[in-house]
């Protein structure tokens, strides 16, 4: 692809991801100062979903645009 074809998008998973982790440890710090078991696993819950969540919107958009360039492909 040249520089004019590339797509200039922000896959909203990767933010959400983030967000996902940082939300998770505040409410791990925040479960523990109040101590409240169930605070504490949803922070944890949080923490660990933000990760892969990231990752898979990454790889589904980096898929989504292999399929665009087999399709261009083969259309020629």
């Amino acid at each position: 692809m040249s520089d004019q074809e590339k797509k200039l998008r922000c896959p909203m998973g990767i933010p959400a991801g983030i967000l996902a982790v940082i939300i998770g440890i505040a409410g791990i710090v925040l479960g523990i100062m109040q101590k409240e078991l169930p605070t504490i696993l949803f922070g944890v819950a949080l923490f660990f979903l933000g990760g892969p969540m990231s990752g898979l919107t990454s790889m589904f958009h980096k898929v989504s645009d292999r399929l665009e360039e087999l399709e261009k492909a083969s259309k020629k």
